[in-house]
């Protein structure tokens, strides 16, 4: 895989470094850091006085950042693969997601502060914005990858099931870990008068169907190699699977963004969105 890690020298960034050491060698490793320089503004002062300036404060921060790739190189496993450091200036998240498609990325690996959902979804942070419109795959770390024992794959339907074996069908990690194929279908009941009996019988009915379906998928990462277990749930998706990661006590939420493009996923946001504002479980998005 070709992998773009971005660091920014937060603890994050550092504890996106540490997460190589579950993650499969790389043909390409790219490391960014991204030069976010003060804006020329400085109108008492001549023009000369404030390029000048302006060029030492880039030449400080170029420094600095190389002294950071140095130490994030340190941290990384010693065959993480081939290494490219990468230092630009400009704004952090587009050009993330410029060199991600440049180096056509198949996973980008960065940690996250948070914002808070509300101010996020005004002025965007770079993981947001990552999940939102970069390619490839996102490993996005909210919190520490302590562990990749337990992963948690919420399932909805083809669309993410089609994704979700062709990434995994790439080997990305490193030792084998047990896949939960889960599904949370809604709690809903006939619009017709039945009785509960009947409307339970129908519920059973539903998960039965959505476990045969996991089942079949499950089958196919088996010839993979991958060790499974399927489970399905009636409620509401990020509930679900909050609940369910906290059952196995999940140490990765592998799930797809369900297909939402563009602006519609900004506006209407997406149970990754949602999972991410949660800060709970290290995230690998596709789709």
């Amino acid at each position: 895989m070709k992998i773009l890690l971005a660091v920014n020298g937060s603890d994050q960034s550092y504890e996106a470094a540490r997460s190589f050491q579950y993650l499969a060698r790389a043909e390409e490793l790219h490391i960014v850091h991204v030069l976010d320089v003060p804006a020329r503004s400085y109108p008492t002062m001549y023009p000369e006085q404030v390029q000048d300036m302006y060029k030492t404060v880039e030449r400080t921060m170029r420094e600095d950042a190389t002294r950071l790739l140095d130490r994030v190189v340190a941290l990384l496993p010693r065959d993480t693969g081939p290494v490219t450091k990468h230092v630009v200036a400009g704004s952090p998240a587009d050009l993330v997601i410029t060199l991600a498609e440049q180096q056509n990325a198949d996973l980008i690996v960065l940690g996250t502060r948070g914002l808070g959902p509300i101010k996020e979804r005004l002025v965007g942070s770079v993981a947001h914005r990552a999940l939102t419109f970069a390619p490839g795959v996102k490993l996005i770390l909210p919190c520490p990858l302590k562990a990749l024992k337990q992963i948690l794959l919420p399932l909805q339907g083809t669309y993410d099931t089609d994704h979700a074996l062709r990434f995994l069908q790439k080997k990305p990690f490193r030792d084998t870990a047990t896949i939960t194929l889960f599904t949370v279908l809604p709690q809903n009941r006939p619009l017709w008068p039945v009785g509960a009996t009947v409307a339970e019988q129908m519920e059973s009915q539903a998960l039965r169907d959505a476990e045969g379906f996991l089942k079949e998928t499950a089958a196919k990462l088996g010839q993979m190699g991958y060790q499974t277990q399927v489970a399905a749930a009636l409620g509401t998706p990020v509930e679900g699977i909050l609940d369910k990661a906290r059952a196995l006590s999940a140490d990765l939420i592998l799930m797809g963004t369900r297909g939402r493009q563009g602006v519609t996923r900004v506006v209407l946001g997406s149970v990754s969105h949602s999972l991410l504002h949660q800060r709970t479980y290290p995230l690998m998005i596709f789709g």
